[in-house]
Parts: structure tokens; sequence; C-alpha cells
């Protein structure tokens, strides 16, 4: 057993987002890019003589039970008899963002107590256990651009490489629904399937390439309209909300010079 064990839960970005139909099981068939990009969590995972959560940063505001790291051990824990540990989570990616902030920290405990314990899982297995815990979770498993279908459980790889741009990432103070924002779409077959879009030159994704959460929840926060709009006035060649929102990013040829007032920005280099 390793004594401790140290990993930063990176968050992604979706390219595109169909949502295709309503399932009778109440979930969504969907089409998506999941990309990994470079703003992170810290978590350190050590032995201890009772299960300790120690939560630094911003807050997750949830019992115990309900959280996504607790349920990743617990499965294991079942499963393989592991004894009690002691997380430390800095948190830095903020919830309601679609940026997998919760997804990443579960999939990465995962890996995380795989190694600690020499449990010898292979990706497979890990992906199976983080696919019990949600789609978004099961693609941190992989950690690489995934294009992404069925409820978002189903992954394919892609040859998409973003290297060498660089990536705005607005966040407003605002959280979405994640479930508010399913209840309010419109299921469509797209026009165009996410897997040829994506092929075409980047800046041909602009006029292909679509996010159908944004119209009902622009509706219900302009602000996210507003900000889409200005990335493209800074010379974004491609700007969409990740996921069910908030956050809003454009991707540029070069780090451009914008301000969003009352809005946390990042800048990171694509890779």
């Amino acid at each position: 057993m390793i004594d401790k064990t140290i990993c930063f839960p990176n968050a992604k970005i979706n390219i595109g987002l169909d949502i295709i139909r309503r399932r009778t099981d109440g979930y969504h068939d969907i089409s998506t890019l999941f990309y990994p990009i470079n703003i992170t969590d810290a978590m350190e995972i050590m032995p201890s003589d009772k299960f300790i959560f120690d939560n630094r940063g911003i807050r997750i505001d949830c019992e115990i039970e309900k959280n996504l790291c607790y349920k990743a051990y617990k499965m294991l824990k079942d499963d393989f008899d592991l004894p009690p540990v002691k997380f430390v989570l800095y948190k830095h990616i903020p919830f309601g963002s679609g940026l997998g902030a919760g997804s990443s920290d579960a999939a990465f405990t995962i890996k995380m107590l795989n190694d600690m314990f020499s449990l010898k899982l292979t990706t497979e297995q890990m992906v199976a256990y983080a696919s019990r815990l949600g789609a978004d979770c099961a693609f941190f498993i992989y950690n690489r651009p995934m294009l992404a279908e069925g409820t978002g459980n189903i992954f394919h790889e892609t040859k998409l490489n973003l290297s060498g741009k660089t990536l705005v990432l607005v966040l407003p103070p605002i959280s979405v629904n994640t479930a508010k924002a399913y209840a309010n779409c419109h299921p469509a077959e797209p026009e165009f399937t996410l897997e040829e879009s994506i092929k075409l030159p980047l800046v041909q994704w602009k006029n292909r390439i679509k996010n159908d959460f944004e119209p009902t929840v622009f509706a219900e926060n302009p602000l996210l309209a507003e900000i889409k709009q200005k990335l493209y006035e800074r010379g974004a060649i491609f700007a969409q909300m990740s996921g069910s929102g908030s956050t809003m990013y454009g991707i540029f040829d070069k780090k451009p010079q914008v301000d969003f007032a009352g809005c946390k920005t990042e800048f990171i280099e694509l890779q």
C-alpha cells in the first residue's frame, strides 16, 4: 500500500451537445465531445483510523453520503474491503458550471484508490465503476478527447487536437441546474452529426456545431448570450456554452484581450 497519493483532477469542456431524444427511463440520448482542459482541483488521500473528508476551497454543500468522492470510495470499499482513509480536497473548479467538477473528483478517486491499494483494476473495470456514478465520471477515467453518445456513456476515440490554441473560460456568477435544463430542452435529430462536424476546419464550426441547451438556458440567463457574442467580437474562432452551463468558452488562435466584469476568466493553453 502507498502511504498517500496526491492528484489534480482536471476539468473538461463539451464541444457541441445534441440532445437527440428522451428515453423511456427518463434520461436523454445525446451526442457530445468531451475535451479535457488544464484547470484543476487538488486532492490527497492518506490512511486514517476513520473516514474523514476535509473540504477546502469552494464548499461542497451536501451530505457526505451524496458526495461523489465518498460514493466512489464506498463502491470500492464494499468490493475490496478498503480501510478508512482521509480525503483532503481543495475545490477550485466551480459546481453548476458544465466543467465536470464533481465527476472528475470521483473518477480520480477511483484511479487513486486503485494505485494506493494495488487493486489492479483495468481501465475498463474503472470505467464500469465510474459509470455507476455518472457518464461524465467515466470520461475522466480515459481523460482524453472522446466523442460520447447514449446518455454520455458510450465513448469513441477522436483524433481532434486543439493543441496550440488558447481557450478562454468565462465563469459568470450563475449556476445552472442540469435536471431543469434537461426538463426544458427540445430533443431533435441533428441535421449534421457531431462526428462529421468536428472534422471541418475550426472556422466552420460556428455554423455547424451547436449546444441544444443554449436556447432555453440563454432565455433565463441573458448574460450568457452576451458573453458568447462578446467572445466572437474579441476574435474567438468558436464560442459556446459548456454542457448545461454556465461556463462560456471561446477558442482563439492566441491569447486575446478580454474583460468580463463580474465574471472569473481563465486563459488556458490547450494540449
